[in-house]
C-alpha cells in the first residue's frame, strides 16, 4: 500500500487531499506516524520505505517478486465516494523500481479509489516502466489475461489476479468489452475454476509455475470461509495452479500445503500508512511477512517455504524484534495447525513451514 501516506515522503507526493470522515489530508497519516515513532526526514529516497527487506532480497535473490498493489497510481482527481481512496504519484513509482517488483497484480478494491482515469494511468505508467500487471485492464480481455514473467534457464512463471466481492471491490468495477475496470470473481463456483482451468491450459507450457492471486475476504479475523478453502482446492485440482496467493486481510493468515501445493490464505498487509491509528490491535497490523517460496517447475509442488517478519516503524520496513518475530511465528503456526502445517524459526529472524506430506496414489 505505497500510496496515501507512504507517498507523502516520497520525492514526487500527489495532492494530499482525502475524502474521509476521519482525516482529509494524506498528511495527517505521516503525522500520525511521527507522532508514535518520531520524525520522519522527507523527502525520503526510493529504498528508503522497503529497509529491511532490501537485505532479505539481497540474501534470497528470489527469481521473481509478486506484489499485490493497492493503490491507484495517478494524478487523477476523480475520486470514488467509497471512504477510503489511495493513490501514489506516477513520479514515485521509483520506489517500485527500487525493490526489484517483477509483477503487480491490480485486482483489488483500491485500484480504482480515482476513477477509470486514474485506472488507466496506472496501468500506463507500470506498462511504461516494463512492469508486469495482471487483474485489470481497458477491457476483459485484458483485465482477464495474466502476466508472463520468463525466468532465465528455468522457465515461466505465470499469475493471474482476481477481486471478489467478499474484499469490498465494487461489482462496477468489473471490466467488460468495452469498460476498463479488474478482473472480477463475482462467485467462487464450479463454473468459476473451469473457466479459469481453459485460460491456465491455453497458456501453460510444461515447466510453467501458475499463480493464482485472489483478493477475497475481510480486512480482519482469522476465519478462512469453507468456501475458500473449497474454491483453493478446486484450483489446484482441476485447474492445475501451482501457487494460490490470497490478499485482502490486514494480518497473515493460516498457510496449507495440499496436494503439494502452496495456499497462502491470506499474507498481510507487506507495508501500510496505519502507524498510530488505533483500533485492531489486537491483530498486530505493523507487522508484515515476506514469503519466500521454492518451487518445482516440474511438478509445481512447494519444497521450501521461509518467512522473514517485519514491522512497519516510520513508514518503512524494519526487522522484527525477536519478540515480535515469535509473536509472528506462533499467530501463522496456530491459524496453519487445522490444515496439517506448523511454522517454527528456522533462524535469528527467519521462519520456516513445515507440513504433513500425504502419500499419493498414481
Amino acid at each position: 500500500m505505497t500510496g496515501r501516506g507512504v507517498d507523502q515522503i516520497l520525492p514526487h507526493p500527489s495532492n494530499p487531499i482525502l475524502y474521509e470522515s476521519y482525516m482529509t489530508s494524506a498528511h495527517d497519516y505521516v503525522r500520525l506516524a511521527e507522532f508514535k515513532n518520531g520524525p520522519i526526514q522527507r523527502p525520503a529516497d526510493y529504498a528508503y520505505i522497503w529497509g529491511a527487506a532490501l537485505e532479505e532480497w539481497s540474501r534470497t535473490r528470489p527469481d521473481v517478486r509478486i506484489v499485490n498493489l493497492e493503490t491507484s497510481i495517478t494524478r487523477s482527481e476523480e475520486y470514488v465516494r467509497k471512504g477510503i481512496n489511495y493513490r501514489m504519484s506516477p513520479e514515485n513509482i521509483g520506489c517500485l523500481l527500487a525493490a526489484g517488483i517483477d509483477c503487480c497484480v491490480l485486482a483489488n478494491n483500491h485500484v480504482l479509489d480515482w476513477g477509470r482515469p486514474g485506472l488507466i494511468e496506472t496501468l500506463e505508467t507500470l506498462r511504461r516502466h516494463q512492469l508486469k500487471i495482471c487483474g485489470a485492464g481497458l477491457g476483459q480481455e485484458e483485465a482477464s489475461a495474466p502476466a508472463i514473467i520468463d525466468v532465465a534457464e528455468k522457465g515461466r512463471v505465470i499469475v493471474f489476479g482476481f477481486a471478489t466481492p467478499t474484499s469490498g471491490t465494487p461489482m462496477n468495477w468489473a471490466a467488460t468489452m468495452d469498460r476498463t475496470g479488474v478482473n472480477f470473481l463475482r462467485e467462487l463456483s464450479d463454473t468459476a475454476v473451469n473457466a479459469i482451468g481453459t485460460k491456465v491450459r491455453r497458456v501453460r507450457r510444461p515447466g510453467d509455475v501458475v499463480v493464482v492471486s485472489m483478493h477475497w475476504g475481510p480486512n480482519w479475523g482469522y476465519r478462512i470461509p469453507a468456501e475458500h478453502r473449497r474454491f483453493a482446492h478446486a484450483l489446484i485440482d482441476q485447474a492445475g495452479v501451482s501457487i494460490v496467493h490470497g490478499h485482502s486481510s490486514h494480518h497473515p493468515l493460516g498457510i496449507e500445503v495440499y496436494r503439494g501445493r502452496l495456499v497462502l490464505y491470506g499474507c498481510g498487509d507487506f507495508l501500510n500508512d496505519y502507524e498510530g491509528i488505533a483500533g485492531y490491535e489486537e491483530y498486530r497490523g505493523d507487522l508484515g511477512v515476506m514469503y519466500f517460496a521454492d518451487i518445482d517447475a516440474e511438478s509445481s509442488d512447494v519444497h521450501n517455504v521461509e518467512m522473514i517478519p517485519l514491522q512497519v516503524r516510520s513508514l518503512r520496513l524494519n526487522t522484527a524484534s525477536d519478540e515480535d518475530a515469535e509473536w509472528v511465528r506462533a499467530t501463522i503456526d496456530r491459524e496453519s495447525a487445522r490444515f496439517g502445517a506448523r511454522v517454527e524459526r528456522a533462524s535469528e529472524n527467519g521462519l520456516k513451514l513445515s507440513w504433513r506430506h500425504e502419500t499419493r496414489v498414481a
